[in-house]
């Protein structure tokens, strides 16, 4: 078990969803009295298309599922309609 004792140790971290996609790296944490409210994630791979060309989203620290090597989202809380997780689906198969 990895413990992380600094929030810093954390910012640069793969972050996948529970599918087990890329969904990109940790940028900032936010703070809100001393405890984490949100992560702050760079888009990567294939849903900077889903997201409208956003480079980054805010996930609410309620849907990280675990934190260790790499970070774990749970990919029903991406705002992701079906109609774009369809598109993402076929932009990840062209690539």
């Amino acid at each position: 078990m990895l413990r992380i004792r600094k929030v810093s140790e954390v910012v640069g971290k793969n972050v996948f969803t529970s599918d087990g996609d890329l969904f990109g790296q940790v940028e900032e944490v936010n703070l809100v009295d001393n405890r984490i409210d949100g992560w702050k994630i760079r888009i990567g791979g294939g849903f900077m298309n889903v997201f409208g060309g956003a480079r980054g989203v805010i996930v609410p620290h309620q849907f990280v599922k675990a934190i260790g090597d790499v970070i774990i989202v749970n990919k029903a809380s991406l705002p992701v309609t079906e109609e774009m997780d369809e598109v993402s689906l076929n932009n990840l198969e062209a690539s």
